[in-house]
């Protein structure tokens, strides 16, 4: 139960910032997580301050332009009354910037304290490597029974250049629940260590292609360079895959 797609495809591309946010429940268990911005406590009191000026801003406006049409109509059209009334509207029409301006503030302030947990979180995402995972799961049903899971995390092409990964149950069995607990314990700690054989087996195939990809990529490789390199990563990975298959096959 390996996974057939060529990592050789992967090689020279990087984590999409996706994984960090949308796709981050697609990355495997294994990789760990990355650390979670802390919230400005100031966040809170700028937007509470843009909404009470976006709110004064229309009521004050509002009672300008009102104010300035009944002395129009009391007193006659003069320069105070257009003033007035000219005031209000632009109060109105102007209100909602209040909740713009104060959402920009909030965001600056809080990326500037952040930004050296965002520094770390572009780091812990650098060190992911695009090849497949294999992870089991157990999950207890609403009559007892026991269903054991075999999730593939596959990287997937992303934009120019990028990868993020695409979560699939590939296996999947259930066990009823009278059947003793050893032989599910022991049944999914069978599937784990497929799951890691098969794992390691895809990890091992993904650094020899780019251990191919490297020694020729050049620091200032064309596209005329990075089309080599990856076809010397595919001729390295056949290679690996036609001299496993005239080995025996493994026996337990």
């Amino acid at each position: 139960m390996t996974d057939e797609s060529s990592p050789a495809q992967f090689v020279g591309r990087e984590p999409d910032e996706r994984l960090l946010a949308d796709d981050l429940d697609n990355l495997p268990e294994a990789v760990g997580r990355p650390e979670t911005p802390v919230p400005s406590h100031a966040r809170r009191r700028i937007v509470g301050t843009g909404a009470t000026l976006t709110a004064a801003s229309l009521i004050v406006g509002s009672l300008l332009v009102l104010l300035g049409l009944i002395d129009a109509i009391s007193s006659g059209i003069d320069g105070l009354g257009i003033a007035i009334v000219v005031v209000g509207a632009i109060l109105v029409i102007t209100h909602w910037g209040w909740v713009h301006v104060a959402e920009i503030t909030a965001n600056s302030i809080e990326g500037r304290s952040n930004a050296e947990v965002e520094d770390r979180r572009r780091q812990w995402l650098a060190t992911i490597q695009p090849y497949t995972r294999f992870e089991i799961f157990t999950r207890v049903e609403e009559d007892g029974s026991i269903t054991i899971f075999r999730v593939a995390h596959r990287p997937v092409a992303s934009g120019d250049r990028r990868f993020t990964f695409d979560r699939e149950t590939v296996y999947q069995e259930v066990h009823p629940p009278d059947e003793p607990a050893a032989q599910v314990t022991e049944r999914a700690e069978l599937l784990r260590r497929e799951a890691a054989q098969d794992t390691e087996r895809e990890r091992e195939r993904y650094q020899v292609a780019a251990d191919a990809y490297e020694s020729v990529l050049l620091d200032d490789a064309d596209e005329q360079q990075r089309r080599l390199a990856q076809r010397a990563a595919s001729e390295a990975l056949s290679s690996q895959i036609n001299t496993n298959l005239r080995e025996p096959p493994l026996t337990e």
